[in-house]
């Protein structure tokens, strides 16, 4: 059977599924990546990324960890592309999809997700240290130098930084889904950061299949490899799934 056949099939036949995702899903929303040719830990800057976006940098060196973070890790223009608003559609279908995601960004949200696990946070919610009042993100891009509530605490983005750990409510919500899925589709991760690739072992389902434009360490576990963009492979099944729906509700 044509792979994207195949997929179109598992999704339309599974039950409870996990869309596992990671900065690969973003890109064709202009939002660059970490570790590809171009990505983002390619990029020369005074310090290594890894070190400016820790919890021990961030404490440290406040000011210059927002310079950096307005200007590498915020992308207020980026919106949906294909990928994001196939997963939408097919929530809203009743398909039983559950998103878990490494993004900061939001952008299955703006799609028109509701189950999504955002397992490093997101760039949408900032709250002040001090007294924990909420922020949006519109007042971290247009603050200068330190974010300060008015209380006088420092506004942080709630994103896991390294040295941080992950929520356990997301986590513990991740790992469930994971589980209990009959299909994972991994798509746009190296899986090379833990624990949240980690997260995986906990699949015992029907079918697994990687969506990613290099070798990951689940390809051989996986059913069907797909090398092309997630936005363009999930584009496809998407049309597939459309004409199936309409075939059936004319027959």
């Amino acid at each position: 059977m044509d792979p994207i056949e195949q997929l179109a099939s598992w999704i339309d036949e599974s039950p409870r599924w996990v869309f596992f995702g990671g900065a690969g899903v973003s890109t064709e929303s202009g939002i660059p990546d970490f570790r590809s040719e171009n990505g983002l830990y390619r990029q020369k800057f005074a310090y290594p990324p890894e070190v400016m976006l820790s919890r021990s940098f961030f404490d440290a060196h406040p000011r210059e960890f927002f310079d950096f973070y307005r200007e590498k890790m915020i992308a207020p223009g980026a919106r949906p592309n294909a990928a994001h608003k196939a997963l939408a559609a097919w929530e809203q279908q009743g398909r039983g999809v559950s998103i878990v995601t490494q993004n900061i960004d939001g952008l299955h949200q703006m799609a028109g997700s509701r189950r999504v696990w955002e397992l490093h946070g997101s760039v949408h919610r900032n709250y002040c240290m001090r007294c924990g009042k909420g922020y949006p993100l519109a007042f971290i891009r247009h603050s200068e130098g330190v974010p300060r509530c008015e209380c006088g605490g420092i506004v942080k983005p709630d994103v896991v930084l390294y040295e941080e750990g992950l929520s356990e409510r997301v986590l513990h919500g991740a790992l469930q889904d994971i589980a209990q899925a009959d299909l994972l589709i991994v798509a746009g991760t190296s899986l090379t950061v833990y624990p949240a690739a980690g997260l995986l072992q906990a699949f015992s389902g029907h079918h697994m299949v990687v969506i990613n434009r290099t070798p990951t360490p689940a390809d051989k576990k996986a059913d069907r490899l797909f090398s092309q963009p997630v936005g363009q492979v999930l584009e496809q099944v998407d049309k597939l799934l459309e004409s199936g729906r309409k075939i059936e509700s004319h027959g």
